[in-house]
């Protein structure tokens, strides 16, 4: 009992009702099992919704999207197989929105932007990299971008982005191409090193899968680590 409780006090519940539950993810939890076994969210979720509602058997609880492990931030899971199909057709569709805090390396040279790459992932490494178009396997990737802060004395900057397409690691490959790797990036960045991967999902919008109306959830890291950049 301990453990699963201590691991749901790290998680904050944003919005739940019968159909969706929204929580922020803390960073280095997986969004769900990978080969380290370490508890993920969706195990810690349905744990707490078994106790919660004191459900027999195995609770239904479906991944509609994914944070990297290292990234925290907003997610939504569906409680009901409708719900999943309904939210996994808003991301095909791009009517699911997400949006990212990032602190990178260097000052921008625009406070404003749009990066277009291709990119291709090596399944071997899990890693991805810049590739010409055209290139076979390759796929695009589109972001854009809003400098918040940029700060002098550690040359680094705080930078909002908005994703239009939904590729491995694209934040991180698409700013580390430009030499604006994140801060903390222990794969595609050389600043920050130890430190946790400066990566926030801060914003997710989607429209709800019984209700049909817009929701916007909103949720900032705390200010600590690397996020101390965010200080006035």
């Amino acid at each position: 009992m301990g453990e699963k409780i201590e691991n749901m006090d790290k998680v904050k519940i944003l919005y739940e009702d019968n159909h969706i539950i929204v929580v922020v993810k803390p960073a280095n939890i997986p969004s769900q099992g990978d080969k380290t076994g370490d508890e993920d969210m969706l195990t810690i979720l349905k744990k707490y919704l078994k106790e919660k509602y004191n459900k027999p058997g195995d609770v239904y609880l479906g991944l509609v999207h994914r944070l990297d492990r290292p990234t925290g931030g907003v997610m939504v899971f569906a409680k009901t197989s409708k719900a999943a199909s309904r939210l996994s057709e808003q991301v095909r569709n791009k009517e699911f929105n997400k949006k990212y805090l990032c602190i990178v390396d260097g000052k921008m040279e625009n406070n404003k932007g749009i990066y277009k790459d291709f990119l291709l992932k090596n399944e071997k490494t899990n890693t991805s990299k810049v590739v010409k178009e055209g290139t076979k396997n390759s796929k695009e990737a589109i972001l854009d971008y809003e400098v918040v802060k940029y700060d002098e004395k550690i040359n680094m900057s705080v930078v909002k982005v908005n994703l239009q397409t939904g590729r491995h690691h694209q934040i991180r490959v698409q700013f580390a191409s430009r030499n604006h790797s994140l801060s903390g990036d222990q794969k595609y960045g050389t600043r920050g090193r130890g430190k946790g991967l400066a990566l926030w999902a801060y914003h997710l919008s989607i429209i709800h899968p019984v209700k049909k109306e817009r929701m916007i959830f909103e949720e900032f890291p705390k200010i600590e680590g690397s996020w101390k950049i965010l200080e006035k």
